[in-house]
């Protein structure tokens, strides 16, 4: 059927008061008829399937050459499919990779370095089948949403619950010292797990820039969940910390002459710290797994405006460079007091809001020195996000629409220097900041298991600041991530990045008043800054257990965002070891 046949279907349905319902993890789907909605107008039955999903009669498409009753086989339980069922996966795309360190689900054991620690449990038994279940919430209706405007031989949703977590590995698979796993075991029993990691980069500028020369940087990283079901009878509710050590300098503004976009991922916001303290927040689930919220210090990009795919790259980990920028915008390692409510409204819908505490990115580097933040507003961030699953293969997609307020007065990035020319028509003033993004990837084919790792992505982006207030007004980015491109090492990912940064009209306008009245830019600026653009490309190899070695090549133009230094070259090297 097509998509305008579904979505008139679609309308009928509802209309007639008529909903049927799927029961869930591949069972063979159950109708009943019910009149409790009653006649609803057209208009009514189109919000209620956009915004809470509408279920089917529809049965599952299958082969016309067979009579066989289709059996659906759990996406994660890793037996043989039926090859005469058009509906399943080919067999040869589920194969997983020889003495994978992972579960049969594809998730890693918790936590786990690399991914954001909003997203990774603390009570996930080891090599559990169901580990996904309780990475991923529950949704509220048990519908679909978005997706049922989708052809039905695209909807793979239709079929089957999906409920594979967003998994794309920024670390190696596996521990260094696999001789722990049994007393890991027996900690993670009571109720504690944890992870250590190192992380470290090298990049040498080898062409343009400001001069040729290379620079390193690290951390270590220490993670810490707490089950509080486990530990004290408190079910639902866990403990999350991290502790940072970092280390290095930055090849951007030493070598680049690059001020705005940081082209090494590990140096940012906290500097030369012994121990810096980027999490601790308390997470409770409830509504049996329906809804979560966290509360206490966190970074925003650990949930809003990041993904694993984003975070694979140096420039862009963990959050575009036109959000990092932003005082407001808490990105990881900067972390304050917060709070997040999350929860999916459809099987194929995510949505979440937050409420944190804003205070200048350069305040508190450590981490421990809460009471000398400066409070300066309020950060209202709020992300809807569709996933849905392609074909038979279950090729996910995630698109992610966000939105966030900052309450805070910034300055007129005018300037105070060219004041004069501009006070006198009354257009200087502050004003709080708007932050837009649209974050896309899909998966476009699967290759090594059942899990969101498995497989290729085309991915794209856009940010948009006020530009009032905002350096960086406009972001825009496109690229690629292709696993298996050696066709027998299937973990290996090849990742080809472009980004696009613009520099506000405001802001520019300003330098050039300040300019034409013979003033000092500062000494990083050479001259009214427009744009520029970084292209990366890596190559991570999953070397050995615990082990991933990342080659990097990095291409800017227009370093400084100007046309002085027109642009620059480095190469590098990323190592990251988990124990």
């Amino acid at each position: 059927m097509t998509l305008t046949g579904h979505f008139l279907a679609g309308v009928l349905k509802l209309f007639r008061g008529q909903m049927m319902y799927r029961k869930r993890f591949n069972r063979f789907s159950v109708s009943k008829s019910s009149a409790a909605l009653g006649y609803v107008t057209v208009a009514g039955s189109l919000i209620t399937t956009l915004c809470f999903g509408a279920a089917y009669a529809d049965e599952p498409a299958v082969s016309s050459t067979t009579d066989k009753k289709p059996v659906y086989v759990n996406v994660i339980s890793g037996k043989p499919q039926q090859q005469d069922d058009p509906s399943l996966p080919e067999a040869g795309v589920l194969v997983r990779p020889k003495n994978s360190p992972l579960p049969a689900s594809g998730v890693p054991v918790a936590p786990w370095p690399g991914l954001a620690t909003m997203d990774v449990p603390s009570v996930d038994e080891y090599q559990s089948a169901k580990t996904f279940h309780k990475m991923e919430l529950d949704d509220l209706t048990g519908k679909e949403g978005l997706s049922w405007l989708l052809p039905s031989e695209l909807d793979a949703q239709r079929r089957t619950d999906m409920d594979d977590p967003y998994y794309v590995p920024t670390a190696g698979s596996g521990h260094l010292v696999p001789q722990i796993m049994p007393f890991r075991e027996r900690l993670q029993k009571k109720g504690f797990v944890f992870s250590f990691a190192y992380k470290g980069e090298a990049m040498a500028n080898i062409h343009g820039g400001m001069q040729r020369g290379m620079d390193y940087v690290h951390e270590l990283t220490l993670q810490m969940n707490f089950d509080l079901g486990k530990l004290a009878g408190l079910n639902g509710w866990s403990i999350h910390t991290l502790l940072m050590n970092r280390a290095g300098r930055e090849v951007s503004h030493d070598r680049v002459g690059e001020y705005y976009v940081n082209l090494m991922e590990v140096y940012g916001l906290s500097g030369h710290v012994v121990a810096h303290l980027v999490d601790f927040y308390a997470e409770k689930k409830f509504m049996q797994n329906r809804m979560d919220v966290t509360f206490g210090r966190m970074s925003l990009t650990h949930v809003f405006a990041t993904s694993p795919l984003i975070c694979s790259f140096m420039v862009t980990c963990s959050a575009p460079v036109a959000l990092k920028v932003d005082p407001g915008f808490a990105v990881y390692p900067k972390a304050t007091w917060g709070s997040r409510l999350r929860f999916r409204p459809t099987r194929d819908t995510l949505l979440q809001v937050g409420a944190y505490q804003v205070s200048p990115l350069s305040t508190n580097p450590s981490g421990w020195a809460w009471g000398s933040e400066n409070t300066t507003g309020l950060m209202l961030p709020i992300e809807f996000t569709w996933q849905p699953f392609l074909t038979r293969n279950r090729l996910p997609g995630h698109y992610v629409f966000g939105y966030a307020h900052d309450t805070s007065r910034y300055p007129d990035v005018l300037g105070a220097a060219p004041a004069n020319k501009v006070i006198a028509t009354g257009r200087l003033h502050s004003a709080p900041m708007d932050m837009f993004w649209f974050e896309g990837d899909q998966m476009i084919y699967r290759k090594g298991g059942r899990n969101q790792m498995a497989g290729g992505y085309l991915m794209a982006g856009y940010i948009h600041n006020t530009p009032h207030v905002s350096s960086i007004s406009d972001e825009a980015y496109g690229g690629l991530s292709f696993n298996g491109v050696i066709p027998s090492r299937v973990t290996d990912r090849l990742g080809i990045l472009y980004s696009w940064y613009h520099v506000s009209h405001r802001k520019e306008l300003g330098q050039m008043y300040a300019q034409d009245a013979g003033l000092s830019l500062g000494a990083q600026v050479l001259a009214p800054q427009t744009d520029s653009h970084v292209i990366e490309a890596y190559y991570a190899i999953d070397a050995v257990p615990g082990v991933l070695v990342q080659p990097e090549f990095q291409y800017m133009i227009r370093p400084g965002e100007t046309s002085r230094r027109p642009d620059a070259a480095l190469v590098g090297l990323k190592v990251i070891a988990n124990l």
